[in-house]
């Protein structure tokens, strides 16, 4: 299975101490972690600035390596709905605590792993 890594869920470790991929595994069993070449930079920018959402996201291009990176093949804008087209086309559960883009994803019927009380991952499905 196909598992969307995005900006927001490569954040959570750092944040709040919580395993991603151990997490997922427990939730989903055996699973393809992917993320966009555009989440890639978006980590990338925050990781050149300072303060914890720095450090965060440095710890989140540590675990990017861990996952297959793939351009996302949209003209879409934003990041947020690049990551929702790559989901649609590929099929993907996307990882996110991102409240918005959590939504927009359940409303498109697209499955989202998010946190649940700081240290439990839950699957929802659209």
């Amino acid at each position: 299975m196909k598992v969307l890594l995005d900006t927001n869920a490569l954040l959570m470790p750092a944040q709040f101490g919580i395993d991603l991929y151990d997490g997922l595994m427990a939730l989903l069993g055996d699973f393809e972690p992917v993320t966009l070449e555009e989440v890639v930079g978006e980590l990338s920018g925050l990781a050149r600035g300072h303060g914890r959402d720095a450090a965060a996201a440095r710890v989140g291009l540590e675990m990017v390596r861990r996952a297959k990176i793939v351009p996302s093949g949209s003209s879409a804008e934003s990041v947020d709905g690049r990551v929702i087209e790559y989901a649609r086309r590929e099929g993907c559960i996307v990882v996110t605590n991102d409240r918005n883009l959590r939504n927009d994803l359940l409303r498109e019927g697209i499955g989202v792993v998010s946190m649940r009380k700081e240290r439990t991952l839950e699957l929802m499905r659209g």
